[in-house]
Parts: structure tokens; C-alpha cells; sequence
């Protein structure tokens, strides 16, 4: 079976949306990426938490095959975000973010960690992407995540990120950021000449672009009526994502990517939801096949 390796945030946060309010629910890049990848393959996880982490929230994750033994418990608190939506529920606004023992976050990889398949560098600083590149020996395929704050303050080790990986995804507006284009057509073209292969740049519930191989593919969400929460949407569609590749046991070619994108675009509506990782972590197989039923019934455009 072929293990993926994710190496992000883990986190307690407070949500505010127009349909509630929950209090330290669980959160961070690499839960949501882990209980979505979880349901195609063996998830290796790489992160820190602090001593106040839950330790259901640790079985939790066990029971849906991920393997914690790179999760680094230190002295003090869990990384905390707090933020709210309001009715763009395309836009988090930050009130507060705590990082805690995130803040000292140093990525070991146990050795049993280093030879796996599949990579993906979830949205922490670009230095630290780097390092855990380097410990990796022969990943079939990297992908990455980034955010505006380290777009604006380390560009230039970003820029290494991007020499490096074969796929990024990130959002409109990090993209914007990223290349000073508006035009999110052109932008994925001049993403792709900084170095990776691909680029998804995620759009919330108006789906994705994809670009890779001087082609496109655009798709729309799949189309939820009531959008609880969409704090972890990207993390979860890179868990479909690479799920896919590593259950196919596919590198990299556009017929593999466009296969990919569908089901990170399929997980990702499972979590917006629920609050936090509530929707996800209750997923099944028969769920996700269910839906991408009623996914090839929507964009279909021959029936």
C-alpha cells in the first residue's frame, strides 16, 4: 500500500459562522488532510500539540488508519486559530491565533517516515517545508500549501518550495499574492513557470482550476445547500487529492490530476458541512462513492 506523509498544523479552534458558534473544536491543516486521505491509504502524520491534546482526539485518528508516531506532544498548549465568517463564506477573518507550541515546530521524520510515497508539505513556513524535503529519500510525488503571510514575508524560500514540489495547491487570493496577476487563468500558467508541474488553485464553492501540461481543468463545487463551516475545506480537498493518486498508485500525468481534483473536490463539501472536522472524520467509502454519483450527474453535460 502506498503511505502518504503529511507534515502540517494541528489544532483546536474557535469558529464563529452565521448557522453557530463551537469553542476549541478540532482543527489544523493536517487533521483535515489526514481523515480525508485516510479513506484511500495509510496517512503518516508529522506535527506538534501540546499537553492539553485530547487524547480521544489521538484515537480518533488511530482508528482511521493514521499513524501518529510523528506527532510531537510538548509542554504547554495545542496551537489555537480563532476566526468567523460572515455571509462570504469564502472569506475567514482572524480575531486570534495562539500558536503555542507551534510557534518552536521543528519536523523530525521517523525513519519509517522517510520513504513514503506520497508528500504533502501542508501550509507552514517555507523552511520548514524545506527541511522535511530534505529527509525525504524517493517520494513519488510532492505537494505543497502556502499562505499569504509567508508569500509576503519569505518569498524567496517559497520560491525554493516551488523548484521542488510537482504540485501546488493553494486559493485565489494566495495566488493573486504569488504572482501579482488578478486573472486566476493566467495566474496558474505563471505559478507553473516558477517550478512545480500542476497548480490547483482552490475556489471555494465555485469549485477549482487545475493547470498543468499547457492544459486546464475547471470544475464547480459540488453543490451544498448549507454550508456550516468552511474552515478546512482546502486541507480536506489535498486529502482527496493525494488519497486518489496514492490509492491509484499514480504519479503525475493530467488524466491522474483531473481524477484527483474530483475527489479532493468531493471531500471538501463533506466538511464545510459540519463544524471543524465533525462532517469528515464520520465519512465512509460508500458516502464518498455515493456522492461522486450524484457529482457526475451535475457536470454532465452530454445527458
Amino acid at each position: 500500500m502506498s503511505e502518504i506523509l503529511v507534515v502540517g498544523s494541528v489544532a483546536y479552534d474557535t469558529i464563529s459562522t452565521p448557522n453557530g458558534k463551537v469553542e476549541k473544536t478540532l482543527g489544523g491543516s493536517a487533521n483535515y488532510f489526514s481523515l480525508a486521505s485516510s479513506l484511500y491509504s495509510k496517512v503518516n502524520v508529522v506535527g506538534v500539540v501540546g499537553d492539553d491534546y485530547n487524547i480521544d482526539d489521538l484515537e480518533m485518528l488511530k482508528s482511521r488508519k493514521v499513524c501518529v508516531e510523528g506527532l510531537q506532544q510538548m509542554p504547554g498548549k495545542t496551537f489555537h486559530w480563532e476566526g468567523k465568517y460572515e455571509f462570504d463564506m469564502n472569506e475567514a477573518i482572524t480575531i486570534e491565533t495562539q500558536l503555542n507550541v507551534f510557534e518552536s515546530f521543528d519536523p523530525t521524520l521517523p525513519d519509517g517516515y522517510k520513504n513514503s510515497d506520497y508528500v504533502f508539505l501542508a501550509n507552514i513556513d517555507p523552511n520548514l517545508q524545506l527541511n522535511v524535503l530534505e529527509q525525504i529519500k524517493e517520494p513519488r510525488l510532492v505537494g505543497a500549501d502556502t499562505m499569504n503571510f509567508w508569500i509576503s514575508s519569505k518569498k524567496d524560500s517559497l520560491k525554493e518550495v516551488l523548484k521542488k514540489v510537482d504540485v501546488l495547491l493553494i486559493n485565489e487570493g494566495e495566488a493573486r499574492d504569488l504572482t501579482g496577476n488578478w486573472n486566476t487563468i493566467a495566474a496558474a500558467r505563471e505559478i507553473c513557470a516558477m517550478g512545480p508541474k500542476g497548480v490547483v488553485i482552490k475556489r471555494g464553492e465555485y469549485g477549482f482550476v487545475m493547470y498543468a501540461d499547457g492544459q486546464y481543468f475547471i470544475l464547480p463545487a459540488f453543490p451544498v445547500e448549507t454550508v456550516i463551516d468552511p474552515t478546512g475545506a482546502g486541507d480536506t480537498f489535498a486529502g482527496g487529492f493525494f488519497g486518489y493518486l496514492a490509492k491509484t498508485k499514480e504519479g503525475f500525468s493530467f488524466s491522474h490530476l483531473k481524477q484527483a481534483c474530483i475527489h479532493g473536490c468531493l471531500l471538501a463539501s463533506f466538511t464545510v458541512e459540519g463544524f471543524g472536522v465533525e462532517s469528515i472524520k464520520s465519512v465512509s467509502w460508500t458516502d464518498v462513492e455515493k456522492r461522486m454519483s450524484n457529482y457526475y450527474k451535475v457536470i454532465a453535460y452530454n445527458s
